[in-house]
């Protein structure tokens, strides 16, 4: 039996609905610039180019529902809304019409941002690590299952902050489809049961700070909320 010279993290896990089973994280993708009107409210030209993408550790992990500090070394902290894909399945090097066989289930999510350094990470052309991956910045609601909703290709997302709407789209507007992200990054990655992906967010982001909340919702898929603690 091993020993460890201290204890280790507690496995991370995700609600699922309808089961007292839960889903374990073991990475989580996200997809950039995957909304066509939020490429060019970020300064960017949306013509379809390969996606883009980055992750964040399983650690950032925070459940829906959650009030959460404001995060150290920001002055523009920003919220981004996103279908969230839950993979149950390995697979690797997989063609686009066989991507969905991987997927376990769906939920929301909200790729919080700490903008001002993800921008100027951008313009020094150095990676987005400190503006993307760093505590409670990867929000998520209870994962719910293909056989429960199917596979979602349109429906309204959107996002509140105190009761007033900033995003507002449609899962038919991605760039890039569910399946289309999954057999490109299956072409990169060795795709595992437990990893997650953020599928991209419509335009409209934007700050929030202590005290506000925020509330929103992908169609046929469920909720999500979060509140910045004062």
């Amino acid at each position: 039996m091993s020993k460890y010279l201290f204890e280790p993290a507690a496995p991370v896990s995700v609600e699922v609905s309808g089961s007292d089973a839960r889903f374990p994280v073991n990475r989580i993708f996200c997809v950039g610039r995957n909304y066509a009107a939020h490429v060019r409210e970020m300064g960017f030209d949306p013509d379809r180019e390969e996606p883009c993408y980055f992750t964040k550790s399983a650690r950032c992990i925070v459940p829906s529902g959650s009030e959460i500090p404001y995060p150290p070394a920001t002055a523009n902290y920003h919220h981004e809304i996103e279908l969230v894909v839950a993979i149950g399945r390995a697979g690797f090097e997989l063609a686009v019409d066989e991507a969905l066989s991987v997927v376990f289930g769906y939920t929301c999510g909200l790729d919080m941002t700490r903008r001002d350094l993800q921008t100027a990470s951008r313009e020094s052309k150095g990676p987005w690590d400190i503006g993307k991956d760093f505590e409670n910045s990867a929000v998520i609601g209870r994962i719910r299952t293909v056989e429960e909703i199917g596979h979602p290709a349109s429906g309204r997302i959107q996002l509140s902050v105190n009761g007033r709407l900033r995003q507002d789209s449609d899962l038919e507007n991605l760039i890039w489809s569910v399946p289309e992200i999954i057999a490109h990054l299956s072409q990169l990655y060795r795709l595992e049961p437990g990893d997650l992906i953020y599928t991209g967010t419509p335009d409209g982001v934007g700050p929030v700070g202590p005290g506000d909340r925020i509330a929103g919702s992908v169609a046929g898929v469920g909720d999500i909320e979060l509140t910045i603690s004062s």
